[in-house]
């Protein structure tokens, strides 16, 4: 059922877009992305920046002998947007591929899922802050629309504020052992052994957030690093599509076009939802809708560019493990056949 309704989310969003650019004269949007030409794709192979930032942001989560390389990080990071970004996953498929890989890199499983929720908690702190500045800026350069807009998404953060910072306090409550003791009863303790990991997980969790000095740059360094490279995103694209921007204006409208994409997590890519988030916003900062759905275009190419080549490079990790396991299975395998005709000619003798 899941995966259905990403296929329907996906297909409505699709419609949606072609939609919205029909109604601003298709030519007129892609003749705008034809006159920018590489300058596009540049601004789609910014979205490294980025990628660097959150790799190394991440990384200072895990602590321990096993802590991944920077090079693996990166490629972490890479394929997990990849995923997130691409297939109907509702934007947890790619934690999940995450974990996998940093397990096969000898990381534990309580260190791995807590780095990866920590993570998680700490984005969504950074990205309310963020939407907040976006919202600011709105406010002080507020005519009779943009005002509008505003004050409607003020009103949303007010909304989301306590369950967003609810989400990221949780772990001192021990979710995941409360939950899994919970279940351990229901079913009379088939789920004996999982109580012990999930209480691992509790305590992994803690342990990172007692870190203050890490969760601080984290918050106030790397997602701040992070929020700037993709606004950079924006104002190289605007650049190139003609219509240059203040770098202000840049980080407004992409701190509001994340906010809008968290909200529809369950669009596989935003689809429509994103193209109709840079109408609004665009048009805010007097962009008009043309240029708006170029801009749209141009983070459709930078997802081209930098995700469809990651879900490419996760599907050689997937083979690469599976021929690895294969390889020694089949070592095992002939080695006990060996060691079984040494014991078969010990018998004959």
């Amino acid at each position: 059922m899941t995966r259905h309704l990403g296929r329907l989310t996906a297909l409505a969003g699709l419609v949606i877009s072609l939609v919205l650019v029909y109604q601003e004269h298709p030519g007129a949007v892609f003749g705008l992305m034809r006159d920018a030409g590489v300058g596009l794709v540049l601004a789609g192979l910014a979205h490294v920046l980025p990628m660097l930032a959150n790799a190394r942001d991440q990384q200072t989560l895990i602590r321990g002998a096993r802590r991944p390389r920077f090079a693996n990080m990166v490629r972490l990071v890479w394929i997990r947007e990849s995923v997130n970004s691409m297939l109907p996953v509702a934007r947890v498929g790619g934690e999940i591929v995450s974990f996998r890989m940093m397990r096969r890199w000898g990381v534990k499983p309580s260190t791995a899922v807590a780095s990866l929720i920590v993570d998680m908690q700490l984005t969504v702190i950074s990205q309310l802050m963020f939407t907040m500045v976006g919202i600011g800026f709105l406010f002080a350069h507020a005519q009779s629309g943009t005002l509008r807009l505003a004050s409607d998404l003020a009103w949303g953060v007010v909304v989301l504020a306590p369950l967003l910072v609810l989400f990221a306090m949780v772990q001192h409550a021990s979710p995941f052992e409360r939950a899994t003791r919970m279940l351990n009863r229901v079913t009379s303790g088939k789920l004996a052994a999982l109580t012990g990991q999930s209480a691992q997980i509790d305590q992994a969790i803690k342990l990172v957030w007692r870190r203050r000095a890490t969760v601080l740059r984290y918050l106030f360094f790397w997602q701040p690093l992070q929020c700037i490279a993709t606004s950079l995103e924006i104002w190289l694209a605007l650049y190139f599509l003609h219509a240059p921007v203040s770098f202000a204006e840049a980080v407004v409208i992409e701190s509001l076009i994340q906010a809008v994409s968290s909200a529809a997590f369950f669009v596989p890519g935003g689809l429509g939802v994103q193209e109709g988030g840079f109408i609004l916003i665009g048009g805010a900062l007097g962009l008009d809708p043309a240029t708006c759905l170029a801009l749209a275009g141009a983070r459709r190419l930078r997802d081209l560019l930098i995700f469809v080549p990651g879900l490419i490079a996760w599907q050689f990790a997937e083979s690469a493990r599976d021929g690895a396991g294969g390889g020694r299975g089949a070592m095992f395998w002939l080695s006990a056949s060996r060691r079984n005709e040494r014991n078969r000619q010990a018998a004959g003798s």
